[in-house]
């Protein structure tokens, strides 16, 4: 009888925590929902267009308790497809970012019902694809023929600066010429030197004290990293 006993409560037990991990996956799935609607309307993150994506990820287990007591260990975002134009809005100046991820730690919320949150630490890194910049270029540079942008193999030694070179045909000339994106704030900014005056500044829409510090080209495109400290959310 006693042995019968215990198989009934081990099945209780297993039935129980069962049902506890369905309902923290079920809030969990909820409250992700709830970062990418809050992360769309705010950010503008994969809204606009119509293969534009945003992800976002509450990690650790339980949910629950986490939720209970208004702070968060880890997060993740993904967006990817979305728009940026320049501060001064010319015409054809709409670039597409492939990806923008932010990684977020220390979360709190005043309350279950806050659209708004504060991270301790966020860390990021922002892609745009070569194609993508040569197709923003050719639009606002291009006089006689589509330019091509490809990541400078001389570098350069600032850390907030990336070298890209620029070829094709400009004014009726050969072109080819070494251009810099220099990122300061949530902005980065594409100067070509030898092209009059053309410098272009794209402002990136980004949780309050996220700022980009640094900027590179990789085989794969323009990578800006950002890192923010004290950053508030959905303000």
């Amino acid at each position: 009888m006693r042995r019968r006993w215990v198989k009934v409560l081990v099945v209780v037990v297993v039935i129980i925590a069962g049902l506890f991990v369905a309902v923290d996956r079920i809030a969990v799935h909820y409250a992700e929902k709830e970062a990418v609607t809050l992360a769309q309307e705010r950010y503008g993150y994969g809204a606009g267009s119509t293969n534009g994506s945003a992800e976002v990820s509450i990690h650790g287990f339980p949910f629950l308790t986490q939720a209970a007591d208004l702070r968060l260990d880890h997060v993740t975002l993904r967006a990817g497809n979305f728009s940026v134009n320049t501060t001064v809005n010319a015409q054809g100046d709409h670039l597409n970012v492939r990806t923008l991820d932010l990684d977020l730690r220390g979360l709190t919320v005043s309350s279950l019902t806050a659209r708004s949150a504060g991270a301790n630490l966020v860390t990021g890194r922002l892609t745009i694809g070569y194609e993508d910049l040569s197709g923003v270029v050719s639009r606002l540079l291009g006089e006689g023929g589509a330019l091509t942008v490809a990541p400078d193999t001389g570098g350069t030694d600032d850390a907030q600066e990336a070298g890209l070179r620029i070829t094709g045909t400009w004014n009726g000339r050969p072109l080819d010429t070494v251009a810099t994106v220099a990122v300061a704030a949530d902005e980065f900014e594409l100067r070509v030197p030898g092209l009059g005056d053309s410098k272009y500044t794209w402002r990136v829409p980004m949780p309050q004290n996220v700022n980009f510090t640094a900027a590179r080209s990789t085989p794969g495109g323009l990578e800006l990293e950002a890192t923010g400290h004290q950053v508030l959310l959905g303000r």
